[in-house]
């Protein structure tokens, strides 16, 4: 699952990175890689394996909010270099555990003893390929990941990947809706509560299209246009001192 954003909805973006995703991956008991996965360098070996009945003992500990050591080989920067590249160049990268969320972990299969799939969903920031490790070691048998598919972005559903668009051009139109896969620009937005407006005017300045919304709104909205279509978005908004700013204005089609 790979939503892609074209044009005005990449203004969602930050929406759609934010939100829950789930993984469906393998896990290769025996060997601890340097990088977590298939890829890596073998670093410890393990002619341990466990039994059913021990993982899914050992799953409840990994749910809910717990802490997390992000793979040596990521993104993350360390005293402004990724972390990666230091790895690569044969430095010892130590990373901070920090807290991450999973809503929900469960075994799926054992195809046979060397293998066992399973099924995450977590909130921003977890690293499977860590899951895959601490597994491994808790269960005292090492692992890494070695096949891994993500099922779930956000609002996405599992079915499909959208192409999300949103254009003033009708050539641009056309070619979007000669796109089957192509959604929306709300396509990622779904959770977020739809507060609707008069007249709206894309020109004017986020402050100056500022309106005064009910106590319970949450911090975060979708603006849709009152006098137009249902499914125009006009923009996203958050609540500032009772009053709802929007933060990122769309370009209304002509």
């Amino acid at each position: 699952m790979l939503p892609i954003a074209l044009g005005e909805a990449t203004k969602t973006v930050p929406f759609v990175q934010d939100g829950r995703k789930i993984y469906r991956f393998m896990v290769r008991f025996g060997v601890e890689t340097d990088t977590d996965d298939a890829e890596g360098k073998e670093t410890a070996r393990s002619e341990a394996r466990p039994p059913r009945e021990a993982i899914e003992a050992l799953l409840p500990s990994f749910t809910g909010t717990i802490l997390q050591t992000p793979p040596q080989y990521s993104a993350l920067k360390v005293d402004g270099e990724r972390a990666y590249d230091l790895a690569r160049s044969g430095e010892t990268v130590a990373l901070a555990a920090r807290e991450i969320e999973i809503d929900s972990f469960s075994l799926v299969a054992m195809p046979d003893d060397d293998h066992a799939e399973f099924e995450v969903e977590c909130g921003k920031g977890t690293y499977v390929r860590s899951l895959a490790r601490d597994i491994g070691r808790e269960l005292g048998c090492l692992g890494h990941v070695s096949v891994l598919r993500r099922t779930l972005v956000g609002d996405f559903p599992r079915n499909r990947t959208p192409l999300i668009s949103y254009s003033s051009n009708r050539r641009a139109r056309t070619k979007r809706r000669s796109m089957r896969c192509s959604g929306p620009v709300a396509a990622g937005l779904q959770s977020l509560p739809a507060v609707k407006v008069p007249n709206p005017t894309p020109s004017a300045s986020p402050k100056a299209r500022a309106c005064s919304c009910a106590a319970g709104t949450p911090r975060f909205s979708k603006v849709r246009s009152r006098s137009r279509s249902m499914a125009l978005l006009v923009a996203l908004a958050e609540m500032e001192a009772g009053a709802l700013y929007p933060k990122r204005i769309f370009n209304l089609p002509r």
